[in-house]
């Protein structure tokens, strides 16, 4: 299986940083894509690589082999030219032993993610150093607006961001903020908000809650800021108001969704 790494604003030799994995398999006139964040620890041949949460996955389903051959060609084409580096080895899922099992302890926050649109292309537009920049900008005003807000950043993706709130008002707020702070640097950004439990060892969360909310920002089209029920149930006395986008069922959920998207 072809894997690749996002190079990103970091250098490949930097050790503890987080960055971007793709992975593509075909299997006969099926192609099956991969990706997600991950963490990188070491450098040159002890480098290891981490998911950070649990990877993203689609199957493409081409009709015919010759197809499906074309498919992997151009996507692999597409990372090599779009600042991914080939990656060898396996990218491996954290182990928890027993005592850290006995550790984990449950939260309840409201979960945001934050999503480039068309990052690729923009970067690939604006040239590796043009884009370095623009990203340093980009989450520079992003960690501004989580301290104004109170947000708790869990993770960048490459061309995204995790973060945790203790208050559904405080991360709608803080969406609107970034959504509107980025756009001054040419980026258009969608975004997912979903609140549930979660455990906590470490430095590491973990939960299905993560899953849900990065599926609903997967839902949100560009500019557009969509959070689940849950959230807008807390937030009956907000005064913030929500317009209906539906039932959707979410890639991997077991349970079907209605979305709403913010209004202001």
């Amino acid at each position: 299986m072809p894997k690749f790494l996002r190079i990103g604003i970091h250098q490949s030799n930097v050790s503890g940083y987080t960055s971007k994995a793709w992975c593509v398999r075909r299997v006969g006139s099926t192609v099956f894509l991969k990706w997600g964040a991950v963490e990188v620890h070491g450098a040159g041949a002890g480098r290891k690589v981490y998911w950070a949460l649990p990877p993203r996955d689609k199957t493409i389903r081409c009709g015919t082999v010759e197809r499906a051959q074309d498919y992997v060609k151009s996507a692999i084409a597409r990372r090599r030219s779009h600042r991914y580096e080939p990656l060898a080895g396996n990218i491996a899922n954290r182990r928890r032993t027993a005592d850290r099992d006995a550790e984990l302890k449950q939260a309840l926050a409201t979960i945001l993610f934050v999503d480039i649109v068309r990052s690729t292309e923009k970067a690939a537009r604006l040239g590796d150093s043009r884009w370095a920049q623009v990203m340093n900008h980009c989450y520079a005003a992003v960690r501004r607006e989580l301290k104004t807000l109170r947000g708790k950043e869990v993770v960048t993706t490459g061309d995204g961001l995790l973060a945790t709130f203790r208050a559904p008002a405080a991360g709608v707020s803080c969406a609107t903020a970034i959504r509107e702070a980025v756009r001054t640097l040419g980026l258009e950004i969608r975004v997912g908000l979903h609140a549930g439990e979660y455990r906590v060892s470490g430095a590491e969360v973990f939960g299905l809650a993560f899953h849900i909310g990065a599926r609903v920002a997967a839902k949100a089209r560009a500019g557009e800021i969509l959070v689940s029920s849950a959230v807008k149930d807390l937030m009956a006395q907000s005064g913030i108001r929500f317009k209906d986008r539906g039932i959707h069922q979410l890639k991997g959920v077991p349970e079907r969704w209605r979305l709403y998207r913010v209004e202001h």
